[in-house]
């Protein structure tokens, strides 16, 4: 198993660090849909008891990013098209009465904040960091919901967010929109400062809605990846 380990950061406990490890890895698809993963083997490599695991299991699970058959293992989760397109709605219809918000009313010291990102994106995209590159990309969305004190909001967000990010991290890997999506933030940032909310509206419709047709092409390069919709 290829998984790319981190430090336990300070303040979580080993439960938390478990879970979070195995979250990444699968959202960045370090461990692929449809692969077996047994407890013994994340527990030697993440040199923990096998109790963490198993309750990580079961908490990635209840999120549906993994699958257990009694006697048979636990697998990564195929991505399903359908979950992807109920975040996807979800997101569009909060994110844009969000942006209305920001464009009408948004706290100067967070513009710095959002320009700040953007150069950050920029910086991993150049790397091929693309895990980082999304998270980043998810922080300057997230920057915009604080600024207009929705944190609960992007809270609830996060919560249907999983599955979304498995589908844009494989859009990453084969290149199909990254530079397009740090075109789309500048616009965005820009429909801000200007107060411009029927642009803000329209690149963010474009922004979201692009998902939908980059799923055709993923799915053709990458069918092992997805659910049988059958």
């Amino acid at each position: 198993m290829n998984i790319a380990i981190e430090k336990q950061r300070n303040g979580t406990t080993v439960g938390d660090h478990v879970y979070e490890v195995i979250k990444k890895n699968i959202i960045n698809l370090n461990m692929a849909p449809g692969n077996r993963v047994s407890e013994k083997e994340v527990s030697d490599l993440l040199n923990v008891s096998r109790t963490p695991v198993r309750e990580a299991f079961i908490k990635l699970a209840k999120e549906g990013l993994l699958y257990i058959l009694p006697q048979r293992g636990t697998y990564i989760s195929y991505i399903d098209l359908d979950i992807v397109e109920d975040a996807r709605f979800i997101r569009e219809s909060l994110e844009q009465s969000v942006l209305k918000i920001a464009t009408e009313r948004f706290p100067e010291e967070l513009l710095d904040t959002l320009q700040e990102n953007i150069y950050e994106q920029k910086r991993l995209i150049e790397k091929r960091l693309f895990f980082e590159f999304l998270e980043m990309d998810e922080e300057f969305h997230k920057t915009i919901f604080m600024g207009c004190n929705k944190e609960r909001t992007w809270s609830f967000i996060e919560q249907i967010n999983s599955e979304y990010k498995r589908v844009r991290m494989l859009t990453f890997i084969a290149d199909i929109n990254w530079k397009t999506v740090i075109g789309q933030h500048v616009q965005i940032l820009e429909s801000i400062k200007t107060h411009d909310a029927e642009m803000g509206q329209k690149v963010l419709n474009n922004h979201i809605k692009k998902l939908i047709f980059e799923q055709i092409a993923l799915k053709e390069k990458y069918p092992q990846y997805f659910k049988d919709e059958s």
